[in-house]
């Protein structure tokens, strides 16, 4: 008599190993943070808050959104006229493969969240050189395989200290967390949805 198979326990969807990598990266973050006596990692502790109150969270979304359209012409410009660009976001779209509308909007979201919780709001403050060392840090996941990738690697560098930049200025996340997700939402799915 041949004994049934034993049930093997769902693997984890795409969405599901998105969700799990980015909610890692925010309990670390918040780890970080309750280490350095920091209970809030999305408000810099020290000096003024100019994105506190209507204004400031206007201020803060109006300056993340611009960042990220500057960050995102920038990329469509080379697309358009660099090679390098071109095959850089053909290998993307073959390393992405199709994403539903979502696994954009869920990819955009949570790394945007988890990340500047991560490199921005618990690293930023905890290191010294905070800045530069967060920056370095956040690039270093955005090396891919091989060196063709370089160029996103050094953008991340760049955008990283420009989100730092930010978050110092600003004293909370609001800006860099728009700015995030607004870059990574439309070029994800300018890369997966269009083919060039």
């Amino acid at each position: 008599m041949r004994l049934p198979p034993t049930p093997r326990p769902p693997r984890l969807s795409r969405s599901g190993l998105i969700l799990s990598l980015y909610v890692a990266m925010a309990a670390a973050a918040v780890a970080i943070g309750a280490a350095g006596h920091r209970g809030d990692v999305f408000v810099l502790a020290s000096g003024p808050r100019a994105g506190a109150g209507a204004a400031g969270l206007v201020g803060s979304l109006a300056l993340g959104a611009g960042f990220a359209l500057a960050m995102v012409f920038a990329w469509r410009w080379a697309v358009h006229r660099l090679e390098w660009a071109r095959r850089l976001r053909r290998e993307f779209r073959e390393i992405l493969g199709p994403l539903s509308p979502g696994e954009l909007l869920l990819l955009a979201a949570a790394s945007s969240v988890g990340e500047e919780m991560l490199f921005r709001g618990a690293l930023l403050p905890a290191l010294p050189a905070g800045l530069w060392l967060s920056s370095a840090a956040f690039a270093l996941p955005h090396i891919g395989p091989g060196v063709r990738f370089l160029p996103w690697t050094a953008s991340s560098l760049v955008a990283g200290l420009a989100l730092g930049a930010m978050f110092l200025w600003r004293g909370d996340l609001v800006a860099p967390i728009t700015a995030h997700f607004l870059i990574n939402f439309i070029n994800l799915r300018h890369i997966c949805e269009r083919p060039l």
